[in-house]
């Protein structure tokens, strides 16, 4: 089973697929975790990466594809849970080319529902807890980084709710509820 967890930065996505990972035997494919790892890497893509990140602007859709191309070649038993892509409809387009190349599909979009002001206070918190835990803070987890985000979310990647809905696959899920009970809500979906 492959599915999209749609919805604004800090909205759960990553909370939510760690779960599918965990519960389902499905494999996690975080453009942001791909994206900071390649920023860490030393490498010139790395770079790349970082320069564009650090603006609180989005990566090229050449530089996304590319690592999802990679990683979809290699497969999952358990299917895929993609995380952060499809950003854009031209994103959208190549992914169903690209699980159509390698003889999949995709099952189920997943909208996390939530509200911006919440989600700037959920962010700002959590790099708040970070550093008070001694752990590690990511470099976009602040609130003008985060409304910046929120801004590119909008203008580029909110047209695919209507895609999906016209395609018959999008499902919306209040995302400001307990974790616990949008994880409910997701399994709800996916077992229907």
């Amino acid at each position: 089973m492959n599915i999209i967890l749609l919805g604004p930065p800090g909205a759960g996505k990553g909370t939510q697929a760690k779960v599918l990972t965990d519960t389902r035997g499905m494999v996690q494919l975080s453009t942001g975790d791909m994206l900071r790892a390649a920023r860490t890497s030393g490498t010139e893509m790395g770079r790349r990466v970082a320069e564009v990140m650090d603006r609180g602007e989005l990566v090229t859709d050449e530089i996304v594809i590319g690592l999802i191309r990679e990683r979809l070649q290699q497969g999952a038993p358990g299917g895929f849970v993609f995380d952060g892509f499809p950003r854009t409809l031209a994103q959208a387009d190549a992914l169903n080319a690209l699980l159509a190349e390698v003889g999949q599909k995709l099952d189920a979009v997943i909208e996390l529902r939530v509200d911006d002001e919440v989600l700037v206070h959920r962010v700002v918190n959590r790099a708040e807890q970070a550093r008070a835990a001694g752990q590690p803070v990511r470099a976009d987890d602040n609130a003008e980084s985060l409304r910046t985000r929120l801004l590119e979310y909008y203008k580029k990647t909110s047209p695919l709710i209507g895609y999906y809905h016209a395609h018959g696959k999008l499902t919306p899920v209040d995302g400001l509820a307990e974790i616990g009970d949008v994880t409910t809500a997701i399994a709800a979906i996916l077992d229907a």
